[in-house]
């Protein structure tokens, strides 16, 4: 054997010899190869062929003497086409289902490894199950042998094509085909192996490792788990020992030694034995563009994919470096070993993986940049959030595309989705092709229940069809969801590749099982789905499936699990004797719930009550409807009476009724026409929704405007007489026309005021539907009524919009014909889209009609009707033949009709028209919306629109063919209209004048610009009304009374009444009249005529006229007249018709003003205001004034502001005047610092605050520093920075931490500059890790620096905050423990000290190993407890650090001292040494034993003795105090002992449970042991409580609930409890309650509940616990146990009303079998803590209707006992035994009545119970001898 080792090395370290014979092995090896490639060579090759290929291969050989066995010149990926059967792998199980396991291999390859592939014994298990049912040996499921995120080692067990022409990638972990390799003879101790347990045995387990001939035992002390393994359950285990050359193994899995152990020389590892999962040490050999070529076990080679580098070591490894790696891929038959240095394959990680699935597979991400391609490979892609991902090089192209690298580095950003997860590599793999981008549907998560999806069909089986959604998802229709009735031969139907549409009926992700549906009425159904039971709400109506048919009734099935019961009495509104013959199995139904159970799954349905009207409410209830919504539909369905149509996306019905299709009433019946189902609509507005029709929609354009500005009153309340309102005729009656408005609002015109003529019959003035304007004129308040008025001469609501409405009028009609022809190829409508309004053709002459219309026929129009009515064949030759020319008038696509005019005026040459020019039109075509007319003798057409006002009432005699209009051209060739003139039609009636009151008497028109003489009648603040001449009552507006007003006088109060003045008309407004009823008076309106006192001039009958160049700084005069309080603005009058608005804040200046502002200006008195802005209030100039002086921010400028949001850590945020926005930094706030400085605000308090500078538009930096409002102000405790020049080396400052990370402590100085803290100038203690100071110091607390340095340009602060420089505490406390750093003469002796231990160290380097792990035994053992100088086993220590490189003084975090200390008293710390002496004494802390209270008793706790507690002190400061001492043999074996004896003492100490810790250090080393022991948990709290550390137990009960395991329910329940303990105590109750809600969401909340009401109780809280009762009761009411501790609280605080109430509520609450019991523990809690009368009586009430109840019985005579007096006991006894109950239980009766008597009566007594049991006995055997 020996020999054959020799001659054929097999790996490991390499033997010493000499050099011929090293060549001598590679010749061997390459042998090897040569044999295996021609072996390959011969079974695919002929003999000759063969013959040749040897020699050339023996040729290489000879070349090649020198290469290794398996040398490897380029690294790729694992592909699965280089995959072959017997390939060993490491994998990660990803999914564990019943028959099968998903496992995650390298490069992102999936394998299924099916459930005969675990081990022999299971499979044998399995065949035992299968051939006898009665097996009783158990098959453990595949979730208790293998979990997800368990690395495995497997092999390649099948590559077998799918149907899809993919391949299934099957794997085995079967010991005997992964470790196939290994034979008895190659175990060694420390290898590590994988397994399958056997069997179980006393002792341990029998592991099949898959050698023949060996076994193997696992002890199960040596065991990771708690819990017992399994048969089949695979381990990963360690050989410790091998006997009887390999036959036995002894085998260990502690999962600490496992993850060191690396695979070495003298374990024997060669080619033929490698296996994945070993961790191996590997030199670079070779660093290439894709990876790494390494070199391990002295002579093998293998590569790193880039996808295994350590991310972020990936461009730092070096040739020569040596790695720690992990052997992932082995293919024995070409030796290619892959590996990874991935972090989390390595220590102290490698056995299970805490991230082995995302949530992200499916998203796609945009935005994402490639930042490495790999040819042969793949791409590494960067996402936006910074995760990087791989796509493998077939996925960055569509499929049968040819790959094209450079498209792909062109474009800068790519879009992506992610596909799956490799846990091997932590990265996500994604793909970029397009097609797979853009798929709907990419998992089964992605599809919903009841969503719609369409495939096609992929097999058809017996019990339904498989239907290929995607290539990854398929779905199964049952055969009775095939069609709505049963198939009988679906083949017929249904073939392969046929596309269905269907309804998802139910999902299952994880076995990935779809159930669809093809029925049309549940494919098509409106209704909600009931997807759960929580669905199914009480009045609900959804589509089911009908399951089962009995005579009790139907069971309905819906979507998921879902199904019900309709018992027979609800299955008609008939009686019914058979169901089975009225319905059948697969019939859709319509089902109404009655009832709903969700707990219990229980929900009962009826088909007679659902209603049309019910239907329609649940097919809309799933549209949040709201009245103005712009909505877009698709028509379903057209009817006669308008379009039934489904709103996008929600899919709910609605119905769009004919006349909302248009404004006008003529193009209405044409759109409606022209759409056909399927059609798109868009920009319709919902209207009105009621149970019987449902959802109503409009398509008006004016109706839609009105709409949405919001105009319209939504309920009666709202209306107001004089308001005018847009609507539609709703109904024509005899005595006038309804007309409905928006929000179910409809109101009466009566005949009288529907017009300003005369009307005498109400049918033919308006048409159904008709967009019309009316004016509330009465409202009738107890009958919810009101009347209107449509008299077009009270109307001012869309008098200018007559030209818009004709522009839109005109659209529709393009629209139209833009439909019908987009319909189809029809000849007369691509005709009749040729022509349009004015253009000439020629035609023939045809017949002549009845009505004089001549019948023509034209080469362009052949397939459509011409025709010219009598009056435009007037004067033309019609004789039948004849050819004329013809003007086309008018085209109608719905009848194929054109109309045109032979008159020759028409056909002229047209002239140039000009604007603002009058013309005479003439009417040559009309219908009841449009006219075309002709434009006097200029040949030119065009269209006019009838009605100018929506209320016009058409004149048909005005308006027929012929009359004559007269006309303004507005603009000679309109664009909206085609090209066509726009005109506007001149009315001679075009002023309405208004009515005079019949009170005003006969008077005469006022002219504008009169001068009349005018009496004052009354003075107002804001106006004067004085009396004309004529009797007619007139105004005078403040304004207009002097001409320059004095600030602050009040014009008005100049004039008295009776005064006689001369004043000029300038004007008038309408005002409300009251001196008659609107019902009887519809003319209420009264003209006021404006006047003024002004002596200005002004033409007569000139308008006044409103000056609109204003500009921000003007100054005017104005008038306040009232104040707003929702809008907190000040309204102002600066003219009559000229009003302006001022903002609180720009009315005041200082805070305590705003406490009143009505009182701040009276109405009437002259304000000087300064405008800051101009706008329009639709028609209305409005202006926005300042009355503080200032009428723009700007720097150095003080205002007022409204704290809009306190920014926590940050500042205030500011609303400021004039619509600007401000910021107010926290170090802005104040010339003297405080810890809360955000404290005194809240939202909407107003402050007053400084301008510091304009960040950005209409964004300011403000500061509310007393010393920037108030100049004078020289207190300033913490001067304002305003530039870092202003901050000075040694300068003490203070400021607020905004952040703490590894770079240190940062403090805000200013509102633009941050000091930075290092860690080092922190504290001056050590800490572990630097960030923990964050414990300690919270955001924004306010602290004391020292500034060390400025750096100006690259403006950046050094600050300290150690106590030698601010003179302030530190930062930590002292109560942690810490250590003290070195500074000064100390640390610059420890560098020297360190200088001159590396300088020792290297010359130790050259010892042996041995030599030296000796040398280390022997100085631990004399030198550990010594004080003073370094051992050789501290150089050892350095040794092994010597090539770490340690950080400079810039870059230091102030910590890096530490970390060499403790590099380097480790050892001392493992040995005891001696504790000394620290440098500062630290106060004596209190000693908790015991654990922390559940109960709010933490007052109680009381402290311990205080112990000694002194900490050792580290080696390196002893030899800085003190010189080392030397030291005879005798001291120095002496002082070995003693410290052998505290060694051993302190060992003792730490494996003593009973010993309570006392420090935080020894906390956190039970903790480590034990992180799920609340125990532990709370008595850590108590340790901190009883130091009076409030804040730290707080931190170690958050700690606690993150690091307790989520299974572990109750030990988080004792944390919450005890949490809420602390906070009761110590806490606020925002705090108590803060936690409270936390503590409900995360555990379950009735026992939380409890426990609070428990503690509120024993800390007499009464009313707390009794709010949380009554809420615990509407919360739990069907919980016993919340009754129970609800009455036990009230009893024990003496209410017993209070208990018996609660008894009754109780009882009507619970069901009827929980009664007796509730009953009987009330009863109980009355003799404990009650009434015991009462009591009594409780139970003598159960027991009398119960009586055969014996438990109750007992329970009664217990209480007796200890309550009672002898004599009731007695009585008591007496009635039980005499029960009609068992002989059973009246014996047991009568031995408690017996010991009874034997401890409380006489001996009398007692004879006398034994005579009773004699007499019982007697009687009972009588009874049975009868």
């Amino acid at each position: 054997m020996a020999s054959m080792e020799e001659d054929f090395p097999r790996g490991g370290a390499e033997k010493k010899t000499s050099g011929p014979k090293h060549v001598k092995t590679h010749d061997v090896d390459n042998l090897f190869e040569v044999f295996q490639a021609r072996e390959t060579l011969v079974k695919k090759k002929k003999k000759d062929v063969e013959h040749d290929e040897e020699k050339t291969l023996k040729k290489q050989k000879v070349d090649e003497e020198n290469l290794k066995l398996n040398t490897a010149t380029s690294v790729e990926i694992l592909h699965l086409r280089n995959l072959k059967i017997g390939t060993l792998m490491l994998g990660c199980v990803k999914e564990v289902s019943e028959f099968e396991v998903v496992v995650g291999l390298p490069s992102g390859l999936v394998g299924y490894l099916p459930i005969y592939n675990i081990c022999d014994s299971y499979t044998k298990i399995l065949n035992n199950r299968l051939d006898s049912e009665d097996s009783s040996e158990e098959v453990v499921p595949l979730s208790q042998l293998l979990t997800p995120g368990m690395l495995v080692r497997c092999v390649v067990s099948s590559l077998e094509s799918a149907k899809e022409g993919q391949v299934s990638l099957k794997v085995s972990i079967n010991p005997k085909e992964v470790n196939k390799v290994l034979s008895s003879g190659t175990l060694k101790p420390g290898m590590t192996l994988s397994g399958c347990v056997e069997s179980v045995e006393d002792h341990g387990y029998l592991v099949d490792i898959g050698i023949i001939g060996t076994k193997a035992f696992l002890p199960k002390k040596s065991i990771a788990s708690k819990q017992d393994l399994n048969v089949g359950q695979y381990v990963s285990v360690l050989i410790e020992e091998v006997k009887n050359d390999g036959r036995v193994v002894r085998l260990c899995q502690n999962p600490q030694v496992l993850a060191k152990a690396c695979a070495t020389a003298q374990h024997g590892w060669t080619l033929d034995t490698l296996l994945p999962g070993l961790l191996i040490r590997a030199c670079v050999n070779r660093v290439t563009p894709h990876g790494l070529i390494v070199t391990y076990l002295s002579s093998f080679t293998g590569v790193i994919d880039f996808l295994h580098l350590d991310e972020d070591k990936a461009s730092t490894y070096s040739q020569g470096q040596e790695v720690l790696a992990r052997v992932v891929h082995v293919e024995p038959s070409t030796r290619h070993v892959s590996l990874s240095l991935r972090s989390h394959l390595l220590p102290p990680g490698g056995a299970v993986l805490d991230v082995f699935c995302s949530e992200r597979i499916g998203e796609v991400v945009q935005g994402c940049k490639m930042t490495d391609l790999h040819y042969h490979s793949g791409a590494v892609m960067k996402m936006p959030d910074g995760t990087t991902a791989f796509v493998h090089k077939n996925l960055m192209k569509e499929p049968k595309v040819e790959f094209n690298p450079n498209r792909l580095l062109s474009q800068s950003e790519h879009s992506l989705r992610i596909i799956d997860f490799s846990p091997m590599e932590q990265i996500h793999l994604v793909t970029l092709r397009r097609s797979t981008i853009e798929m709907t549907f990419f998992r089964y998560q992605d599809i919903k229940v009841g969503q719609i999806v369409e495939g096609k069909v992929a097999d058809l089986q017996e019990h339904g069809v498989f239907v290929r959604i995607t290539d990854h998802i398929r779905g199964m229709i049952p055969r009775i969801h095939l069609a709505d009735v049963i198939l009988k031969n679906p083949v017929k139907m249904f073939h392969e590749g046929l596309k269905v549409k269907c309804r998802v009926l139910s999902m299952d992700v994880q076995k990935k099982r779809l159930i669809l549906t093809r029925k049309k009425a549940l494919v098509e159904s409106k209704l909600p789905i009931f997807q759960s039971y929580s669905d199914a709400k009480v009045g609900r109506i959804s589509h089911g499936v009908i399951v089962f048919v009995k005579q009790f009734g139907c069971i309905v099935r819906f979507y998921g699990d879902v199904k019900g019961l309709v018992p027979v009495g609800e299955l008609s509104t008939e009686r019914v004797e058979n169901p089975e013959g009225l319905f059948f199995i697969g019939q859709v139904v319509q089902a109404k719930v009655l009832r709903c159970d969700p707990e219990n799954k229980k929900l009962c349905l009826s088909f007679k009550a659902v209603t049309e009207g019910d239907i329609k409410v649940e097919q809309t209830e799933k549209f949040d409807f709201v009245v103005g919504k712009a909505v877009n539909v698709r028509v379903c369905r057209k009817v006669l009476d308008g379009l039934e149509v489904s709103i996008v996306p929600e899919e709910a019905p609605a119905f769009v009724p004919i006349v909302h299709l248009s404004d006008h009433v003529t193009n209405c019946f044409p759109l409606w026409m022209a759409l056909e189902e399927g059609d798109t609509i868009s920009n319709l507005m919902c209207l009105s929704k009621n149970k019987k029709k449902g959802i109503t929609l409009t398509k008006k354009p004016l109706l839609k405007a009105c709409l949405e500005d919001g105009t319209i009153p939504q309920k009666f309340s709202e209306l107001q007489v004089g308001m005018q309102m847009l609507g539609w005729v709703k109904n024509i009656m005899p005595y006038g026309v309804f007309i409905d408005f928006p929000h179910g609002l409809f109101g009466l015109a009566p005949k009288d005021a529907m017009g300003d003529q005369f009307i005498t019959n109400t049918s033919g003035v308006f048409e159904i539907g008709q967009s019309v304007v009316a004016l509330v004129t009465h409202l009738d308040e107890e009958k919810q009524r009101f009347l209107v008025s449509l008299k077009v001469s009270e109307l001012s609501l869309f008098e200018q919009r007559a030209t818009t409405r004709l522009i839109q009028g005109l659209n529709e009609r393009k629209s139209i014909f833009e439909m019908l022809i987009g319909r189809g190829e029809s000849d007369v409508l691509q005709q009749l889209s040729a022509v349009s309004l004015g253009d000439k053709i020629k035609v023939v002459v045809g017949d002549t009609r009845e009505d004089g219309s001549v019948t023509l026929s034209s080469d362009r129009l052949s397939e459509a009707t011409v025709f010219a009515s009598k009056y435009h064949t007037e004067g033309v030759n019609v004789t039948p033949g004849c050819k004329v020319s013809a003007v086309i008038l008018h085209v109608d696509p719905l009848k194929s009709e054109v109309h045109v005019s032979l008159l020759p005026k028409l056909i002229t040459k047209k002239k140039k028209l000009t604007k603002d020019s009058k013309l005479s039109a003439t009417i040559q075509y009309t219908d009841k919306d449009f006219a075309a007319v002709s434009l006097g003798d200029t040949g030119h057409l065009t269209i006019i629109l009838l009605q100018t006002h929506l209320n016009n009432i058409l004149d048909s005699k005005k308006f027929s063919v012929g009359s004559h209009l007269n006309v303004t051209v507005e603009d000679p060739s309109s664009e909206e209209l085609g090209g066509f003139p726009l005109v506007a039609i001149q009315h001679p009636d075009t002023k309405h004048k208004q009515p005079k009151s019949k009170s005003q008497g006969p008077s005469r028109e006022l002219i504008l610009g009169e001068v009349m003489t005018v009496t004052v009648k009354k003075v107002k603040p804001m106006n004067v009304l004085v009396t004309l001449p004529s009797g007619t009552t007139g105004s005078i507006h403040v304004s207009e009374i002097e001409e320059s007003p004095a600030v602050g006088s009040f014009p008005t109060s100049s004039l008295k009444v009776g005064t006689e003045v001369e004043a000029r008309v300038i004007g008038g407004h309408t005002v409300r009249g009251h001196n008659f009823l609107a019902i009887s008076h519809p003319d209420y309106g009264v003209s006021i005529p404006e006047l003024s006192l002004l002596p200005r001039t002004l033409k007569a009958g000139d308008k006044q006229s409103v000056e609109t160049n204003f500009t921000p700084g003007d100054e005017v005069l104005c008038f306040p007249s009232t104040y707003n309080e929702g809008r907190k603005t000040l309204e102002v009058d600066v003219k009559p018709n000229l009003t302006g608005t001022v903002e609180l804040l720009a009315m005041i200046k200082k805070p305590r003003q705003a406490n009143q502002p009505k009182k701040l200006f009276k109405p009437g008195q002259t304000v000087s205001a300064k405008v800051v802005g101009v706008r329009f209030n639709k028609t209305q100039l409005k202006l926005s004034l300042s009355l503080t002086g200032m009428y723009k921010l700007e720097q150095g400028l003080v205002t007022m502001a409204t704290v809009r949001k306190v920014e926590p850590h940050q500042g205030l945020s500011l609303h400021l005047p004039f619509e600007n926005w401000g910021f107010a930094s926290v170090t802005d706030l104040s010339d003297a610092y405080g810890e809360n400085p955000l404290e005194p605000y809240k939202r909407g308090q107003l402050v007053r605050c400084y301008i510091i500078e304009e960040v950005k538009e209409r964004n300011f930096s403000v500061s509310l520093r007393p010393s920037r409002l108030h100049k004078d102000q020289q207190d300033i405790t913490d001067p304002d920075i305003e530039s870092i020049s202003d901050i000075k080396e040694d300068q003490i400052i203070r400021g607020y931490v905004t952040s703490i990370n590894d770079k240190g402590i940062f403090v805000r100085l200013s509102r633009a500059i941050t000091g930075r803290v290092q860690f080092q100038h922190a504290t001056k203690y050590f800490m572990n890790d630097p960030k923990s100071v964050s414990e300690y110091i919270t955001l924004n607390a306010l602290v004391t620096a020292k500034v060390l340095s400025v750096n100006v340009e690259n403006r950046h602060v050094n600050l300290s905050l150690l106590s030698e420089d601010t003179g302030k505490p530190d930062l930590l406390p002292k109560s942690l423990d810490l250590k003290l750093r070195l500074k000064g003469e100390k640390k610059v002796k420890y560098d020297e000290k360190a200088a001159k231990r590396k300088r020792a160290l290297s010359e130790s380097q050259q010892q042996d190993d041995e030599t030296v792990g000796q040398k280390i035994k022997r100085k631990k053992d004399e030198e550990c407890p010594v004080k003073g100088e370094r051992t050789k086993e501290k150089k050892t220590l350095q040794d092994k650090k010597k090539k770490k490189k340690t950080k400079t003084e810039d870059s230091d975090s102030g910590v890096d001292v530490f970390f060499r200390e403790k590099e380097e008293i480790t050892l001392d710390k493992k040995c005891g040494q001696v504790k000394g002496k620290h440098e500062e004494t630290e106060p004596k802390r209190l000693q908790v034993t015991f654990g922390f209270p559940w109960e709010s008793t933490l007052g109680s706790l009381t402290p311990f003795a205080a112990v000694d507690d002194t900490h050792e002190s580290s080696e390196d400061e002893q030899e800085v105090t003190s010189k080392p001492v030397k030291q005879s043999r005798k001291e120095l074996k002496q002082e070995q002992q003693n410290a052998e004896l505290k060694l051993c003492k302190l060992e003792a100490e730490l494996m003593d449970i009973s010993v309570q810790p006392d420090s935080t250090t020894a906390f956190e080393r039970l903790l480590l042991s034990s992180p799920d022991s609340s125990l532990l948990w709370l008595q850590y709290m108590a340790f901190h409580l009883q130091a009076t550390e409030i804040e730290q137990a707080r931190t170690v009960a958050e700690r606690a609930l993150k690091t307790i395991s989520f299974r572990e329910e109750q030990e988080k329940l004792n944390v919450w409890v005890a949490m809420l303990n602390l906070e009761n105590m110590y806490g606020t109750p925002d705090s108590l309650q803060k936690i409270f809600e936390r503590a409900i969401q995360y555990c379950e909340p009735l026992p939380v509940y409890q426990q609070l009401a428990d503690i509120y109780a024993k800390s007499d809280k009464i009313k707390e616990a009794e709010s949380l009762y009554k809420n615990m009761m509407k919360r739990f009411r069907q919980e016993k146990s919340v009754y129970l501790s609800y009455g036990t609280f009230l009893l024990r605080q003496r209410q017993s009303d209070a208990t018996n109430a609660l008894l009754q509520r109780a009882l009507q609450s619970l069901s009827n079998k929980d009664h007796v019991d509730l009953i009987a523990k009330f009863a109980r809690l009355e003799f404990q803590y009650g009434n015991t009368e009462r009591g009594k009586s409780m139970f003598d009430k159960v027991l009398s209707t119960y009586p055969k109840r014996t438990d109750l019985w007992s329970i009664f005579i217990d209480l007796m006992v200890k309550h009672g007096s002898q004599r009731e006991v007695r009585d008591l006894f007496d009635r039980v035994i005499h029960l009609s109950v068992s002989v059973k239980k009246i014996k047991f009766f009568f031995k408690r009545y017996l010991e009874y008597e034997k401890t409380n009566g006489t001996p009398e007594t007692i004879q006398a119970v034994k005579q009773k049991a004699v007499e019982y006995v007697e009687s009972k055997g009588a009874e049975a001898a009868s």
